[in-house]
């Protein structure tokens, strides 16, 4: 996980009492209480000393500091020995984070963070359901990390889909991409002169083989974007198609998701637009691509090699 940031538009952390921009470590501990404020409704000193691992002095004046922010609904109840935040309460940090708060969700489900890690420092009840674990070896990770860092190919051994045996291929790797199950390679391929996408977890066998003699700004379908606008299901009741809207944030009953042109098969996939929406019943495919006809004539590709 990165720092937490505590203000938003990039602007930086002040001390209500000077212009110098607080120390990382400090603005953790004020998201820290913020965020639990937000979120829990309560904090006092014992939370940030069992987060932080600070002296009763340092948890007294970092509330002190938070408190000098001038946050509206904060009140101290003596008698649990909490700071409380009241229905009026509003953070003054930076919005409120909902994506942050689930992807730690995810992030704990997946074992890659444990709950002590998180902002709160705890979680409530949650569950997921199971992905089959598409793990990529971290050696040839670092490999591809390497070549696509200094621009230079790599020799590989690669299972395609299309091919019963694997394959000795000369790649260019330039970045890494997520289709929503796995991480792809974005490379050029010496073999067929074009971009395309090696699985992560297909590759072996993966050595250097000397500088790129390809160019990642000469990847057009990498560095161009497509719109896919979405609507609810025509064939879905109002009130179906009013629960629809707000589930994916459609503002007047359209939204558009941006996508890169490279990434474009594996979001209709993901989405279930790959396919006509009579093919699917409106209580299973939910939302519709209103634009179909622009994103047919792009000619979305067919993923990776």
């Amino acid at each position: 996980m990165g720092k937490e940031t505590i203000l938003t538009k990039g602007r930086e952390s002040r001390s209500p009492a000077s212009d110098s921009p607080l120390r990382w470590s400090v603005e953790r501990r004020l998201a820290f209480i913020e965020a639990r404020l937000f979120w829990l409704g309560e904090v006092n000193r014992g939370d940030l000393i069992d987060r932080f691992g600070i002296s009763l002095g340092q948890a007294s004046a970092d509330i002190a500091r938070y408190l000098a922010l001038g946050p509206k609904g904060v009140s101290y109840d003596k008698k649990a020995k909490r700071y409380l935040a009241g229905a009026s309460f509003r953070p003054v940090l930076g919005h409120p984070d909902a994506s942050q708060f689930l992807g730690e969700l995810r992030l704990v489900n997946g074992g890659l963070l444990r709950v002590e890690q998180t902002l709160l420092g705890v979680v409530p009840p949650f569950d997921a359901a199971p992905v089959p674990d598409r793990a990529a070896d971290p050696f040839v990770l670092r490999l591809v990390f390497g070549a696509i860092r200094h621009g230079s190919a790599l020799q590989v051994t690669y299972q395609s889909i299309s091919r019963s045996e694997p394959m000795r291929r000369q790649i260019e790797p330039h970045a890494l991409a997520h289709d929503g199950f796995r991480w792809h390679v974005r490379a050029f391929d010496r073999e067929t002169g074009e971009f395309r996408d090696f699985v992560l977890g297909r590759l072996s066998k993966v050595k250097p083989a000397g500088p790129s003699l390809s160019k990642a700004a000469d990847d057009s379908d990498w560095h161009s974007f497509v719109d896919l606008e979405i609507a609810p299901h025509p064939g879905l009741t109002p009130a179906q198609a009013k629960a629809v809207a707000l589930d994916y944030g459609l503002d007047k009953g359209r939204a558009v998701i941006r996508v890169r042109r490279a990434l474009l098969f594996y979001a209709l996939r993901r989405l279930g637009l790959d396919v006509d929406p009579r093919i699917r019943p409106p209580h299973e495919q939910h939302i519709v691509l209103v634009n179909r006809s622009e994103i047919d004539a792009i000619n979305p590709g067919r993923g990776e090699t």
